[in-house]
């Protein structure tokens, strides 16, 4: 007697794609008039920080195999898909001239894709700084903002014929955390204060980006991308719960709510006034902020933040971090991808869509990053394909939770999947791969996973059972 199974739809026009990025994605061509940026200098300057000595230079080579790929996307089922565009191939050093080589690049990208009637979203900043800007202070620099404004204007310039959809930045806390309370982005630095003005500095782009968009192109559509990191607590303790409390506040709350709502958490303010890093903000920013949220929003979710009070109180010399109020918790039993050593937990996505309903006005938000990085996938290869049940099966429960989440009334329009192809990963390099479609680095083909046939028959269901 066969067991009998769920079926899961989603609603009319949901839309099935990937995410990727132009400086994870393009790679360099001698000639193309690209400058350096932050990424391009860091493994010029020390190769082995990054995996197998694999730089950005190489990456998967989209700049050269544009058109195959976008039938790639046509084959794997897309009817969505988001890139980016880098500053520093589309402008000298972030401010000069306009580089032709690459308004001519992205437009064939970008017409290639809406003309196989895949819906478009072009993100203008994924971790990458022009390395003329990062000598001049970087996002600590407030001239970094208005480059960045004027960056904008000119892509919604070039590009505004061809593309309704934009991002202003992907996963803004990320340099943050990583390049200003850690050593895994430049400038890799420990200091509180430069974190927190960055971080405002990046916000106020973000928002003047949306004002020009809208001023622009009133018709268009404009985003932000954030990984949204639901916290929980050990227990339900007093200190415990109040430790998650303030590890969202910093990891998520930081940019969500002054983004979405448009000012920042009352108790967020507080914590930096108390520190003394509170970055300093006019009026008329604060007011820039107020007015200009986005339209809808884009949540990259990968895991669960595991939190509890310290078990100690911070030392006089402790830098401050926002583990100042906090210790990870290791939660016994946990789901993990042995791989990449990340939890898998699935309803945090249910619970990303009920909290965006309950507290951020149900806006509209899609999916823009979910997956599985897998090390040493050539052992799954049978008949010359990559037999990846794994990446199905984390898809699958994923989507279980957000169909969970949308029949709940969580506002949810589409579902992205990192990544199309397998793509260089900063640091990691090509060390784990997320790809539907495999890519051999010594020949540069492209050969579709299992996960791409079965993406197709996802997304030409508008579902699956299970």
């Amino acid at each position: 007697m066969s067991e009998s199974k769920t079926v899961y739809r989603f609603p009319e026009g949901f839309l099935w794609g990937s995410s990727t990025s132009g400086p994870q994605s393009e790679g360099i061509v001698a000639g193309d008039g690209k400058t350096k940026s932050n990424w391009d200098i860091w493994y010029q300057r020390e190769p082995e920080r990054f995996f197998d000595r694999v730089g950005p230079a190489q990456t998967s080579t989209f700049y050269q195999h544009y058109k195959e790929d976008i039938q790639l996307l046509k084959e794997t089922g897309h009817t969505v898909f988001r890139t980016s565009i880098q500053w520093s191939r589309l402008i000298a050093d972030g401010t000069g001239e306009v580089n032709e080589q690459a308004v001519d690049f992205y437009r064939q990208v970008f017409q290639g894709i809406v003309d196989q009637g895949i819906q478009l979203i072009v993100n203008l900043y994924h971790f990458d700084l022009p390395y003329a800007l990062q000598e001049s202070g970087g996002w600590e620099n407030k001239e970094t903002v208005y480059a960045y404004e004027r960056y904008a204007r000119t892509c919604f310039d070039l590009f505004g014929d061809i593309v309704d959809t934009w991002i202003t930045f992907n996963e803004p806390i990320v340099p943050v955390e990583c390049g200003y309370l850690g050593d895994f982005h430049l400038p890799g630095i420990v200091d509180a204060k430069a974190a927190a003005l960055v971080a405002y500095h990046t916000q106020l782009a973000s928002s003047l980006a949306v004002k020009a968009c809208h001023e622009l192109h009133p018709d268009h559509r404009i985003s932000i991308v954030l990984n949204l990191t639901p916290a929980y607590p050990r227990s339900d303790s007093k200190e415990d719960q109040d430790a998650a409390r303030i590890a969202e506040l910093f990891q998520t709350r930081s940019f969500l709510d002054p983004s979405v709502l448009g000012v920042y958490p009352p108790e967020l303010v507080e914590i930096l006034k108390r520190h003394d890093i509170l970055p300093p903000a006019s009026q008329e920013e604060l007011q820039v902020i107020r007015e200009n949220p986005v339209d809808f929003l884009g949540v990259n979710y990968y895991q669960p933040l595991r939190v509890q009070a310290r078990s100690t109180p911070p030392s006089a010399d402790e830098p401050l971090t926002p583990h100042y109020y906090y210790e990870a918790y290791d939660m016994p039993g946990k789901k993990i991808n042995p791989h990449r050593g990340w939890e898998i937990y699935e309803k945090g996505l249910y619970d990303i869509g009920i909290n965006l309903k309950e507290h951020y006005g149900n806006i509209e938000w899609l999916v823009t990053e979910n997956g599985m990085g897998v090390e040493g996938e050539d052992k799954f290869r049978e008949d010359g394909v990559i037999q990846d049940d794994y990446r199905i099966d984390f898809i699958t429960d994923h989507l279980v939770e957000l169909h969970k989440a949308i029949e709940a009334g969580a506002n949810c329009k589409g579902y992205m999947i990192w990544t199309f192809i397998d793509c260089w990963s900063w640091l990691n390099a090509y060390k784990n791969r997320y790809g539907l479609i495999e890519l051999k680095l010594e020949t540069q083909e492209r050969v579709i996973k299992k996960s791409g046939h079965w993406f197709k028959a996802l997304s030409s269901n508008n579902g699956f059972e299970r």
